[in-house]
């Protein structure tokens, strides 16, 4: 926290310093073309105060630009020059104006700023309500299953090897359900922090998807996935487990959720802005009524009435977008009308980091 306060000041300074650095230089250039007579000084340092209100936080950087401004006028850009002077005619009134106009501005924007703060917090707060209610979901079912599946074991000694092995493959299976669902509890712990920074690398798109693929086999080893790539190498900033996790959320997600899917095609499409991965599916597509909802973690609310125990993909996909987010890009999905859906993403490429 000490950290972070020291972060804010630093750049808060730098921020006061350079803007009223900039406004002192541009009024002497433009003193140069107008003999010294400059009748842009005042618009120029409430424009100063404008800025250092918008990018420092809290109050006192834009009320310190005021004050600077206004004395910064008075002295250097008013005649008598080099002289602090408020008894010309006309100057008391301008510059008290100057000041209310600063301070105003200066007040408006933090005020603004901290409402758009309190409307993310609170929205920030909602979807971890939604996520826990959708964690409840997910991991009731399979302890339900795997507490059934255990009874039976213990208390009947004659079943046979296939059922008793059938009964450990659930567990098994139920187990691993479990294991995903905790690093997915994870994940949203930590890319719903605000400010996370990734140390993105260069990977080989091909390399990173082939992984994932892999993994995945072991969760499914029968739906066919088929991939679409560029011809040529394609090189992706990001960090590398991240986007395999993401890639098998949403393979696994086309299978559990995409109805009667017996096909995956991953599209791998980049242009000089950024790379797009599309998991494409033939089952029944996404409902309609909840696709505006996918990514935000409140699925469950939708889903409760038909308790019908499966497992909801609302934490998954909260979870992708959340590191989707956290490198820079975006996600989206959408049905085809011929059946099946689409969910992709876009990562940027060099150099398009934080442009969001």
């Amino acid at each position: 926290m000490k950290q972070l306060r020291f972060l804010s000041l630093i750049k808060n300074s730098v921020v006061l310093v350079a803007s009223m650095l900039s406004c002192i230089f541009l009024c002497y250039g433009l003193s140069f073309l107008f003999d010294d007579n400059n009748p842009f000084a005042v618009p120029i340092f409430i424009l100063g105060v404008a800025l250092v209100s918008r990018f420092s936080d809290g109050y006192f950087c834009g009320i310190a630009a005021s004050v600077i401004g206004v004395f910064c006028v008075n002295y250097m850009f008013t005649y008598p020059f080099w002289e602090f002077d408020i008894t010309l005619t006309g100057y008391p009134l301008t510059f008290t104006v100057m000041l209310l106009v600063s301070v105003l501005i200066s007040t408006l924007t933090t005020q603004v700023k901290q409402q758009q703060r309190a409307m993310y917090e609170a929205k920030s707060e909602n979807m971890r309500a939604n996520l826990l209610r959708a964690i409840s979901h997910d991991i009731r079912t399979p302890l339900a299953s795997i507490i059934g599946a255990s009874s039976v074991l213990l208390e009947r000694n004659e079943l046979d090897d296939v059922s008793r092995r059938e009964l450990l493959e659930s567990i098994h299976k139920d187990a691993q359900w479990l294991t995903r669902v905790t690093e997915n509890i994870l994940s949203v712990t930590k890319f719903s922090e605000e400010g996370v920074r990734l140390k993105l690398t260069d990977e080989i798109a091909e390399e990173i998807v082939g992984s994932a693929i892999h993994k995945f086999r072991r969760i499914d080893q029968n739906i066919e996935i088929a991939v679409h790539k560029p011809d040529e190498i394609l090189f992706v900033p990001m960090e590398a487990t991240l986007i395999e996790q993401v890639l098998i959320n949403l393979f696994e997600n086309a299978v559990h959720h995409g109805k009667y899917a017996t096909k995956i095609v991953l599209d791998i499409t980049a242009d000089a802005q950024r790379a797009t991965f599309s998991v494409s599916d033939n089952g029944a597509g996404i409902d309609e009524a909840i696709l505006p909802h996918l990514f935000d973690g409140s699925l469950l609310a939708k889903q409760e009435a038909s308790q019908d125990g499966s497992r909801n993909m609302g934490i998954g996909l909260s979870v992708c977008r959340s590191i989707v987010a956290a490198h820079g890009g975006r996600m989206e999905a959408h049905n085809h009308a011929g059946g099946g859906a689409t969910v992709s993403f876009w990562l940027p490429m060099e150099g398009q980091h934080d442009k969001r």
